[in-house]
């Protein structure tokens, strides 16, 4: 009883939650089910979605709208994987068959319960969230659950962020090199798994440039089907005129913001106002320079991130040129 009262004092929702309790035969444990529908707090049309890979941006992006008033970020909730890692690890005949827990013949239930777990979980996680409030929800890497997260959440607001795999590529190469801010933070957390980089650099840019493929796919399939406000930017248009391509962002999804916020949260982000011990090779804070792939990857790298990602390039990215398309 005790840690039920500690956590209704930290997160005011629970204390309001109803709850029907049922014992299930003599001297079996007691079965507490919860019964409300998230109704209260965040509307899920005020839910934004951020899908992209790893090294594309997103800490920038989402920062900066996190400065707006009434807006939280919910960083890499990793909701997006959660569903769909498990769906795309299972063969097409399990995930057709009604034996399985995401089987197309139950996919309305599913769907159902994904758009319930994702409001009830955000609620609990941002109970100061109100009805005119936004979450920004910050998935990178979570691409591969995206067409799943908007089905379950047609009204919520969404935006596919892409960078060019090529530099998406040479800046994950660069993370899992000795003595990066990656393995850094790896051997912190006890974590005796071995880089390929040293020795297999290439076996390392195939793997990056297919989970780019596998994530970015399924991000896109799913903006392409979302009715409700979306953007697409590019990391590149971003940089080089943040304050445009943020309004333009904004205007896209159809939320009003004070024009002199976003100037300062532009600034606040920007690259210059990083210090500089925190940027360069190794750092987490690498370049923020596109094209850098051209000094970065061998040729060999090169051809083999332009033959796996051509699908995904065509209609954003030159090939083998510095400059984006378009």
């Amino acid at each position: 009883m005790w840690a039920w009262r500690r956590a209704s004092a930290r997160y005011p929702k629970l204390a309001v939650l109803r709850r029907r309790v049922a014992s299930v035969g003599a001297g079996r444990p007691r079965v507490v089910v919860a019964t409300e529908e998230p109704g209260e707090g965040l509307s899920p049309a005020n839910v934004v979605w951020i899908f992209c890979v790893a090294r594309s941006g997103s800490t920038w992006l989402a920062s900066m709208m996190g400065e707006m008033d009434g807006t939280q970020v919910w960083k890499e909730p990793r909701v997006g994987h959660l569903f769909g890692e498990f769906y795309e690890n299972n063969p097409k005949a399990k995930t057709e068959s009604a034996n399985f827990i995401m089987g197309t013949p139950a996919r309305p239930a599913w769907i159902g319960s994904i758009r319930h777990f994702v409001l009830t979980g955000a609620r609990y996680a941002f109970p100061s969230l109100g009805s005119e409030d936004f979450l920004v929800v910050k998935e990178p890497g979570g691409g591969v659950g995206a067409p799943f997260l908007m089905e379950a959440l047609p009204e919520s607001r969404m935006i596919l962020l892409v960078r060019d795999p090529r530099d998406v590529v040479s800046s994950s190469l660069d993370a899992t090199r000795d003595g990066s801010w990656q393995k850094e933070q790896r051997r912190a957390a006890g974590s005796g798994r071995k880089s390929l980089t040293a020795k297999r650099p290439d076996a390392v840019v195939k793997r990056s440039a297919k989970k780019y493929v596998r994530n970015m796919e399924r991000a896109r399939q799913a903006f392409d089907d979302h009715g409700g406000p979306k953007s697409l930017v590019r990391y590149e248009d971003l940089l080089a005129d943040a304050a445009g391509a943020m309004s333009r962002v904004y205007s896209d999804l159809g939320i009003e913001v004070d024009g002199d916020a976003l100037a300062r949260a532009v600034e606040k982000h920007s690259w210059e106002a990083i210090p500089e011990d925190m940027k360069g090779q190794g750092k987490f804070y690498r370049k923020a320079s596109p094209g850098g792939w051209e000094e970065d990857l061998t040729p060999e790298q090169v051809k083999i991130v332009e033959e796996i990602c051509a699908p995904l390039m065509d209609g954003f990215y030159s090939r083998s040129r510095r400059d984006p398309a378009g």
